[in-house]
């Protein structure tokens, strides 16, 4: 009996691999990445894969997580790929030495495709023709930049030229 990989794909899909599987396998690894990054809970796996696990079948819970993963990935893959040609492109023509400014603007170009792609994702759901959007756009976006220049200031560089006392800070066990 001949099969191909359509009929395989058909057949995860109709079990629920695109639906339930993946995305729980994707918020399982962020989740414990994070825990396991930050060490939250100490060396302990076994608390990590219980907070990991629930975190994730609760995500499954609402079915909006499927729906958004469906929508945001297809997008994210075609961003990516253009992405992926320029650097290519720019790759062919500059020279690496000078091309520092050209990584920048690349760095920056792969942020605006990243916002974009979230955006049409939000607006799949209508989130950005409802009501609170249309009223409040400004103050969210004013937050948003806000939020940003404070993000920048606090990992910005130490040392802006005062010579003030230092502080040393103990470190916990």
């Amino acid at each position: 009996m001949a099969f191909n990989i359509q009929d395989v794909i058909y057949q995860w899909e109709t079990l629920g691999v695109f639906d339930y599987l993946l995305p729980f396998l994707l918020i399982f690894a962020v989740i414990f990445g994070v825990l396991r990054a930050t060490h939250i809970m100490g060396d302990n796996r076994g608390v990590m894969v219980v907070i990991a696990g629930v975190v994730g079948l609760l995500a499954l819970r609402i079915g909006i997580v499927q729906v958004f993963f469906t929508e945001l990935f297809p997008r994210f893959a075609i961003g990516l790929a253009i992405l992926v040609v320029i650097i290519i492109l720019v790759g062919l023509f500059i020279n690496p030495e000078e091309g520092k400014p050209w990584f920048i603007g690349l760095g920056i170009l792969g942020a605006l495709i990243g916002v974009a792609v979230v955006i049409g994702t939000f607006d799949t759901f209508g989130w950005f023709n409802s009501f609170f959007w249309q009223e409040n756009w400004g103050l969210v976006i004013g937050g948003i930049i806000l939020l940003l220049l404070i993000l920048f200031m606090a990992i910005g560089p130490v040392g802006g030229g005062s010579k003030g006392i230092k502080v040393q800070i103990p470190k916990f066990r």
